[in-house]
């Protein structure tokens, strides 16, 4: 049987625009960003770098070994470091593989750091001399939508939106209300790179950018870092880490399937699919669904998106994702918080550290520490990271409250 893993320490910086100067640090760089945000977390865990077995580093936009420049800034003790890039969900990738370490019995106490320093603006193809990741998502897409020429992220995302309106008959009030939820939650999130709020008539108002979508229901590019120290069960119990120790109880990833290319969806190609079938790995896993949870940070990176991923994640019926947002099911006094940090739209999507910081901000709300966002009595958490080219994790996590019950109950 393998070992049990929990999330004993988390950190991340605030996140950034890029480019910006700011107040703790002059000339901020990734390996400035790891410094704090790993720090951060192994004071929360309360060890020292030289009780770290192994180091993962996700990152998207940077040159070979930048996770080992990275973790140097906590120090060099010569463990492993692995570097990982899975898109928008290359966090959860390192999250991921840091969990296999520990439950392959490879070692027991892992890091896994995220980071981005981004260029301002849309998201643009780097390389023009080789294949381009996204071109099968692209041309299944302009199948069913004729390519506009704009930045393929938002076109991607922005037909999946036109798409879902003309199936099922959401209307841009309901993507708009997505924004001003997730606005209105980051106001009280000090780290989160936006903090104003916007009443629907301004969303909707706001610069548009493709249809759908306007300025305020995108998520910016961002600069900024997250980390998680991960530990075994056993070596948690000999650090007497239990009370804060916030079990992953199961945990998914799935990559593209067919429907993400055979032109039928915009929705499929944006990783529905994915997501619906991460989300049903994840609830035979653990045994429980989405009733059971409280709170839910998911990859917002579009407010179509969310939308999308409310139906794949079983928080409602394929076509309702309009209605549940409308009748506040995903804020405060619904059934789920959705986003409470304010999401990728208002906290900032520095890619690889967005899995990371959904991480944090799910250990800081079933630890009861998330301050004046905390959702009351929060005892699971479920996380969704997408990435596409494609790769959609899904995560579910226990309070230490809840965790420590069951282990005793085990025990009896």
């Amino acid at each position: 049987m393998s070992e049990k893993v929990f999330v004993v320490g988390v950190g991340m910086t605030k996140f950034e625009r890029p480019g910006r100067p700011v107040a703790h640090d002059v000339g901020w760089d990734y390996p400035d960003m790891v410094r704090e945000a790993g720090t951060a977390a192994l004071a929360d865990a309360g060890i020292s770098i030289d009780q770290v077995e192994a180091g993962v580093a996700s990152y998207v936009y940077g040159d070979s070994c930048s996770g080992q420049r990275a973790i140097y800034e906590l120090g060099e003790t010569g463990m492993p470091i692995y570097n990982v890039n899975n898109n928008c969900s290359s966090g959860s990738t390192a999250l991921m593989l840091g969990r296999q370490l520990i439950e392959g019995g490879l070692a027991e106490i892992v890091l896994a750091v995220g980071f981005e320093r981004m260029q301002p603006g849309s998201i643009k193809e780097h390389w023009a001399d080789r294949a381009q990741p996204l071109a099968r998502h692209s041309a299944a897409i302009h199948q069913r939508y004729p390519s506009q020429g704009a930045p393929v992220a938002l076109e991607q995302f922005g037909n999946a939106g036109r798409e879902h309106m003309e199936r099922y008959g959401t209307t841009p009030e309901h993507f708009a209300m997505v924004a001003v939820k997730n606005h209105r939650h980051s106001v009280n999130n000090e780290r989160a790179q936006f903090r104003d709020e916007y009443s629907l008539e301004e969303v909707l108002a706001a610069t548009p950018v493709f249809p759908p979508l306007t300025k305020l229901q995108c998520s910016p590019t961002s600069d900024g870092g997250a980390a998680v120290v991960l530990m075994g069960e056993r070596a948690a119990r000999r650090l007497g880490l239990e009370r804060r120790a916030v079990r992953i109880a199961a945990q998914a990833m799935v990559t593209d399937l067919p429907s993400s290319f055979d032109g039928r969806s915009a929705i499929a190609s944006v990783g529905a699919d994915m997501t619906a079938r991460a989300a049903a790995q994840v609830y035979e896993q653990s045994g429980f669904g989405p009733e059971d949870v409280d709170v839910i940070e998911l990859h917002d990176c579009f407010a179509t998106n969310e939308i999308i991923s409310y139906e794949g994640l079983g928080l409602c019926e394929v076509g309702k994702g309009g209605q549940l947002i409308a009748a506040g099911a995903t804020t405060y006094g619904g059934q789920w918080v959705v986003n409470p940090s304010g999401g990728l739209i208002s906290k900032g999507h520095p890619l690889g550290a967005t899995g990371l910081a959904q991480c944090a901000e799910l250990t800081w709300q079933l630890r009861d520490e998330a301050g004046p966002r905390q959702v009351v009595g929060a005892r699971r958490g479920l996380q969704h990271n997408i990435g596409i080219g494609g790769a959609a994790v899904v995560t579910m996590y226990e309070s230490p409250s809840l965790s420590n019950d069951r282990d005793s109950e085990g025990a009896s």
